[in-house]
């Protein structure tokens, strides 16, 4: 019987071809549309989560307070309070694993004929761990290198295709203002930050290398941050109260005085971002789902047109034995055939248009089987909601009655 129902559902949609088509434009532009921004929106936020991945787990950054001179307020980091001391001390905070002192700089870095403007990054050992960033070629400094401000280097990989190309950089030597530096490691590939910033184009030495050497820095042991990396996500609350505690004594800092660092929970920022990157790419969805709700509406206007011509055939099937049921059947399954034909159609388009935006702005896209699941539920739900109106009515007309209509 479903055969015989569904065989005369796909002649009554291929009578009014034109008619049937038009009223799946909705569902093909809706679905479409979906389809489409719910793949850009999940690859924005796979993007969001890499950067988040990139940056390590678990991460505080404590930077310089702010400073006040003559009535004059300064912004956060114009303080120089922090130093290669307290980030020694902060590994035995309560709940931290690993603290890495940064200093940053900028050079010009040269090898032969070759030369590269990039980052020149001070830590110590930790921060290859900190950032959980490996190094895949060679070997990083240890404590040794850092007390002796030993003229060593890791690079990145931007700046290893920049200066040595295909050459192998362990064991080269560079210049980075007139000085040679030995190249000791290649750090494996990081990709861009949050702020869209490379982070391989970056060159990390030891701490006092870069304070005594490169920066000319009249406070020698001071740094411009202190990166601290928590046990665990769990016990971060507690890992910024111990941080708080230790720095506020190690600055002498009576009860009632300001902070002169800042700790920022940078997990907790990233993790914001990335829900914040979630909630956008189901609005996205959601505005572009407003279509299928006008799809439906289509769907049943032509289903009571299609009703009111088909009275008299509605009338001989029932005076012939045909029951109610069967007649709402077949004109459900008709507002259901269009709804998912449509659905296919714009799952089609929706893909190809992701792909198509992915190739021309170069941004990741992301079409997962939920997605289209998704699309076909939400069109099977909207067929079935918006014909079983049309549907019942046919179903509910009195057989004298649909004979007689002309």
């Amino acid at each position: 019987m479903w055969w015989v129902m569904l065989r005369e559902a796909l002649l009554a949609l291929k009578a009014n071809g034109l008619r049937s088509f038009l009223t799946m434009l909705g569902m093909i532009i809706g679905v479409g549309s979906v389809v489409a921004m719910l793949a850009i929106g999940q690859g924005v936020q796979e993007k969001v989560n890499e950067s988040i991945r990139s940056m390590g787990a678990n991460l505080f950054i404590v930077t310089p307070g702010s400073t006040s001179a003559n009535g004059v307020r300064s912004g956060f980091g114009s303080a120089v309070s922090l130093t290669v001391d307290d980030a020694t001390s902060l590994v035995s905070a309560r709940h931290v694993r690993a603290a890495a002192p940064v200093v940053q700089s900028s050079a010009q870095v040269v090898f032969g004929t070759n030369n590269w403007n990039t980052s020149i990054i001070g830590s110590n050992d930790d921060y290859f761990s900190v950032r959980d960033w490996p190094i895949s070629q060679g070997y990083s400094f240890a404590e040794p290198e850092i007390r002796s401000a030993a003229q060593v280097a890791v690079i990145g990989k931007r700046v290893a295709t920049e200066l040595f190309g295909s050459t192998d950089p362990i064991g080269q030597t560079i210049r980075i203002r007139n000085l040679p530096f030995e190249v000791i490691g290649l750090l494996s590939t990081k990709g861009q930050s949050l702020d869209g910033r490379d982070q391989d184009d970056s060159i990390v030495m030891p701490v006092t290398t870069v304070q005594r050497k490169l920066t000319g820095n009249r406070f020698r042991d001071s740094v411009r941050m202190i990166m601290v990396q928590a046990e665990s996500e769990d016990v971060m609350p507690l890992a910024e109260e111990g941080m708080r505690s230790l720095l506020r004594q190690r600055h002498r800092l009576s009860g009632d005085a300001e902070d002169d660092f800042t700790i920022q929970n940078l997990t907790a920022l990233a993790n914001t971002a990335a829900e914040t990157t979630a909630i956008l790419s189901l609005l996205l969805g959601a505005i572009a789902s407003i279509s299928l709700l006008v799809g439906g509406i289509g769907i049943m206007n032509i289903m009571l047109v299609s009703v009111t011509e088909r009275t008299r055939e509605i009338g001989i099937r029932m005076a012939i034995g045909a029951p109610p049921n069967a007649i709402r059947s077949q004109f459900l399954l008709e507002a259901l055939m269009i709804s998912l034909l449509g659905c296919l159609i714009g799952l089609l388009l929706g893909i190809s248009g992701a792909w198509l935006v992915a190739t021309i702005f170069n941004l990741l896209v992301i079409v997962t089987v939920w997605s289209m699941l998704l699309a076909f539920g939400v069109a099977a739900a909207i067929g079935i909601f918006f014909g079983f109106y049309p549907a019942n009515r046919a179903a509910k007309l009195k057989p004298i009655e649909a004979l007689r209509y002309q």
